[in-house]
C-alpha cells in the first residue's frame, strides 16, 4: 500500500493514517507527517488550514473508505463466500500483518477514537469511517443470504469483535485473540444465513 504518484495532500492523508495507526494522534507530529510523505512543510498549511485535526480527520475518514473496499475483495477471493469466510479474510489482514511486521500497528480508526473520544469533529469523522466500513459488510453479508433486518447488527458485532481482538493481539503480541475470534464467531455468523 503505497502513494506513489498521488500529490503530496493524498500523500500526507496516507501518512497520517500510517503514522497514527502505529503511534497514536496525540504522537503524531504534523512535520512528521510532511516527512512522511515528502511533501514539503509548508504544504501542510495550504492543503490543511484546519490544522492537525482536520488531517486526523481526513486521515480517519480515508481509513473508513480504505476498510470499505477492502470488503469486496475479501469476498471476491473467497471461492465460496460465507459469513464465516468474510470475517477470516478481515481478520488474516491483521494476522498477515502481525506475522510479517510484528504488532506495531493498529487501526487508525480506533486510534484516533481512543486519542480524541472528547473532540466531537474527530469522534464524529470515527463514527463515518466506521459506518463507510460496517455498510458494505452488511451488504456482503445481505448477499450471503443473512436477513437485511440482521445484517447491519451482524456487520457492528463483526468490525467491534475484530477491532477488539486487534487490539488484544497488540497487547498479548500474539494473533491468538485474532485466531479465537474467527473460530468463534464464524459458526454463529453462518447460522444467520438464510436456508
Amino acid at each position: 500500500m503505497t502513494q506513489a504518484g498521488h500529490g503530496p495532500r493524498e500523500r500526507m492523508v496516507f501518512s497520517a493514517a500510517q503514522l497514527i495507526r502505529r503511534n497514536g494522534v496525540t504522537a503524531t507530529g504534523m512535520r512528521e507527517v510532511a516527512a512522511h510523505a515528502r511533501a514539503p512543510r509548508g504544504s501542510l498549511q495550504h492543503y490543511f488550514p484546519g490544522g492537525k485535526e482536520q488531517l486526523v480527520n481526513e486521515a480517519v475518514g480515508w481509513a473508513g473508505r480504505y476498510a470499505g473496499k477492502r470488503v469486496a475483495r475479501f469476498v471476491a477471493g473467497l471461492r465460496q463466500p460465507t459469513p464465516s469466510g468474510l470475517f477470516a479474510a478481515m481478520a488474516a489482514q491483521w494476522t498477515d500483518e502481525y506475522a510479517a511486521d510484528g504488532f506495531a500497528a493498529g487501526c487508525p480508526v480506533a486510534a484516533a477514537t481512543v486519542d480524541c473520544a472528547t473532540g466531537d469533529s474527530t469522534r464524529e469523522a470515527a463514527a463515518a469511517a466506521f459506518a463507510a466500513w460496517c455498510t458494505p459488510v452488511a451488504a456482503a453479508l445481505t448477499d450471503m443470504g443473512v436477513p437485511a433486518a440482521r445484517a447491519a447488527s451482524l456487520a457492528t458485532l463483526m468490525i467491534s469483535t475484530l477491532e477488539g481482538a486487534i487490539l488484544l493481539s497488540r497487547a498479548e503480541r500474539d494473533v491468538r485473540p485474532l485466531t479465537t475470534a474467527v473460530r468463534e464467531l464464524g459458526p454463529l455468523l453462518d447460522a444467520a444465513v438464510r436456508r
